[in-house]
């Protein structure tokens, strides 16, 4: 059976099943080759750890261009593999990590100890090898793309994207490490490629062969494993210890409490003006220490919260002293903002401990796993679970800028300024601790804290970056954004030709840039109401995708006369996302929270791709519209760093503007529909 389809400017052509199959297929490698991407090229290269938007801007970059290339003589895809294959070669010869220089100190090193490769020239090399990646990938997908009317093509693209969502979920889930994600590439590659799996002197065959043996060598030699969040690395000590990295950065060494009273007594720091200890809440209960502490310190109950389940696994297995087989302990896999979020338990003690994740929540955004921990909601969310009694403490090894921010942030929620209590240096940061009580005494401490110089701001949900000292944009990512801009205006001249080919298009360009911050938005939101795990993030992606595909479905079959109506319904959902505050959807229990979340994040979503499916159904050439929608995407990426200084409702407010340009550099198509 064949179906008919008569794509937007052209004649009339027939199209096998298999085409649509074709373009779904093409669509989930391509985006399980981004995601991927950004995952693992992270978890190598510690100059990407705090910047996991700068791989996505180069496969932004490298789809938009992959797009306006579909009528392009020259064939890409075969380069696929060998520029992926390069890329993954390129990363695993020069890693960065942490290391220990001169003096015990650490500092970033490369492969053998010998310096990295200067951050320029490392970051350089991964994004033009990204780019051409996701351009040979995309020109494959466009192809087929354009042999469809616009949106049944932009429908199987949204399918294809759910699919390869869904897979590489999947794949976190199993926690299989990159030889499993490079199998299922693989198998897309041969699949798609076919006969072209011989060309360039079987250059595709050799580099796909290259890529298995690459990742199977990663994942199999030495004692690595993946969780949803790492690339975990532990190393057994004497004495039957064990030490635990993430992402090449060392994260913890499991010590019996014998050694820790010996070795690092800040772990007993909260104790010493804690009143009772029998119900202790420990967020970041990594592989055991606190929980063992607090254990040994007569806690009755302990409630141990842990968002990396990989991490406390190794704890339970490895663990000197088996704190999480104690009866008294009770573990949970969540993210510790969430869990305070829905427990109704009080507690005695409360501790924030060692929470410093090295991973992002997700590829697009600045946002760390803990950062929604350390606002003066969360605080204030802590002090609502203690007893009346109870005490609150936070530790970890910090610089003294970051001390008093932190230290800043208590004052802020309980008014009282809290005990501190410093121990060794290590290099600029230093072991402290600090405590409270729920009545803002400090329980004997007379060592009360004072800012060294002008207190930092505590950080809010709205703006959650303890790690930035002011509201601005650091230098170093100003640079990089304008040079990445500068590179985009560089390529798709030279890839694309003269940039008024997409003249028609610009109207879909500002598109596309409001709906990358949109969903973004969307993306923090519910991070914040239900916890920054992968899993939420995964849904919310899928969530948007089924967003986009409802509102294609309507596009297809309800003729809207009136698209400027969809404008004023699209503005009326941003300004209720805007009036309506965050810390009023947390104050609901979970499924009202739900509802709420779920109205207030995806009915702008499916306004406006509802708006994007109107004017998209008409386009001219489909490839070139969606090139430059995705090109928009990209710019949006870049606006995203405006959320450092502003904050992330303020998005919404850029958001408004953008689809204001859209309107008014595409009213004309506007007046054609009313015709």
């Amino acid at each position: 059976m064949v179906a008919e389809a008569r794509p937007a400017g052209g004649a009339a052509r027939f199209l096998a099943p298999r085409d649509r199959t074709r373009l779904v297929l093409a669509s989930a490698l391509m985006l399980f080759v981004e995601l991927a991407l950004i995952r693992w090229t992270s978890s190598n290269n510690l100059y990407l750890v705090h910047m996991t938007n700068f791989v996505l801007l180069a496969s932004f970059l490298g789809i938009g261009m992959g797009f306006l290339r579909a009528r392009a003589t020259r064939d890409l895809f075969p380069l696929a593999p060998v520029l992926l294959t390069t890329l993954v070669g390129f990363v695993l010869a020069f890693p960065v990590r942490t290391g220990t220089g001169r003096g015990g100190r650490w500092e970033l090193v490369g492969s053998f100890d010998w310096a990295p490769l200067p951050r320029w020239l490392s970051l350089t090399v991964i994004f033009v090898l990204t780019v051409g990646t996701l351009m040979a990938l995309a020109q494959e997908v466009a192809r087929t793309f354009a042999r469809f009317e616009p949106l049944e093509a932009y429908r199987l693209d949204v399918m294809g994207s759910l699919t390869g969502i869904a897979c590489f979920a999947a794949l976190s889930f199993l926690r299989l490490p990159p030889l499993g994600w490079g199998l299922v590439g693989v198998a897309c590659f041969v699949v798609l490629l076919g006969r072209r799996v011989r060309l360039l002197r079987h250059g595709p065959a050799i580099a796909l062969a290259a890529l298995v043996l690459m990742l199977g060598a990663e994942s199999v030699v030495g004692s690595f494993q993946w969780s949803p969040y790492y690339k975990i690395h532990t190393t057994q000590l004497a004495g039957g210890l064990f030490r635990v990295e993430v992402n090449n950065t060392p994260l913890q060494t499991a010590l019996p409490v014998a050694d820790i009273r010996r070795d690092s007594p800040f772990y007993l720091y909260p104790y010493t003006y804690a009143g009772s200890r029998d119900d202790v809440l420990v967020i970041g209960a990594g592989t055991g220490n606190d929980v063992a502490v607090a254990l040994a310190q007569g806690a009755k109950r302990v409630d141990a919260v842990e968002i990396d389940p990989a991490i406390m696994q190794l704890g339970r297995d490895h663990h000197p002293d088996r704190p999480f087989a104690d009866p008294r302990v009770t573990t949970h896999v969540d993210d510790g903002r969430a869990f305070m979020e829905r427990t109704d338990r009080r507690y005695d003690l409360i501790l924030l401990a060692l929470p410093d994740s090295a991973t992002i929540v997700t590829g697009q955004s600045a946002l760390r796993l803990e950062n929604y921990l350390f606002t003066t909601q969360a605080l204030t969310q802590a002090r609502s679970l203690l007893k009346p009694d109870g005490t609150f403490a936070m530790y970890n090894y910090y610089e003294p800028w970051l001390l008093d921010r932190y230290a800043n942030t208590v004052r802020t929620v309980y008014d009282a300024a809290p005990c501190v209590q410093l121990g060794p240096s290590y290099g600029p940061r230093q072991q402290a601790v600090l405590t409270l009580r729920k009545d803002a005494s400090t329980g004997g401490c007379t060592t009360t804290w004072s800012p060294r110089t002008a207190a930092l701001e505590p950080s809010v949900d709205d703006r959650p970056f303890p790690y930035l000292g002011s509201r601005t944009i650091p230098s170093f990512y100003l640079w990089m954004l304008g040079l990445v801009l500068l590179a985009s205006v560089v390529g798709v001249r030279t890839v694309a030709g003269p940039l008024r080919t997409m003249r028609p298009y610009v109207d879909l360009f500002f598109m596309g840039a409001a709906f990358l911050l949109l969903e973004t938005k969307n993306v923090l939101q519910f991070a914040l109401l239900f916890g920054t795990t992968w899993a939420v993030n995964a849904a919310v992606f899928a969530g948007v995708l089924l967003s986009v595909l409802a509102a294609i479905e309507v596009a297809r079959r309800v003729t809207i006369r009136r698209p400027i109506l969809l404008y004023a319904a699209l503005l009326a959902a941003l300004a209720a996302a805007w009036l309506i505050p965050q810390d009023a959807l947390l104050d609901l229990s979970l499924v009202p929270r739900f509802l709420a979340g779920v109205t207030i994040a995806f009915a702008p979503i499916f306004i406006a791709n509802l708006l994007f499916a109107v004017r998209f159904k008409g386009a001219g050439s489909s490839t070139v519209a969606f090139g430059a929608n995705l090109l928009g995407a990209m710019v949006g990426g870049a606006l995203e760093y405006l959320a450092l200084i502003f904050g992330f409702n303020a998005l919404l407010i850029v958001v408004a503007v953008l689809y204001g340009a859209a309107l008014l550099t595409g009213r004309k198509h506007l007046v054609a529909s009313r015709a």
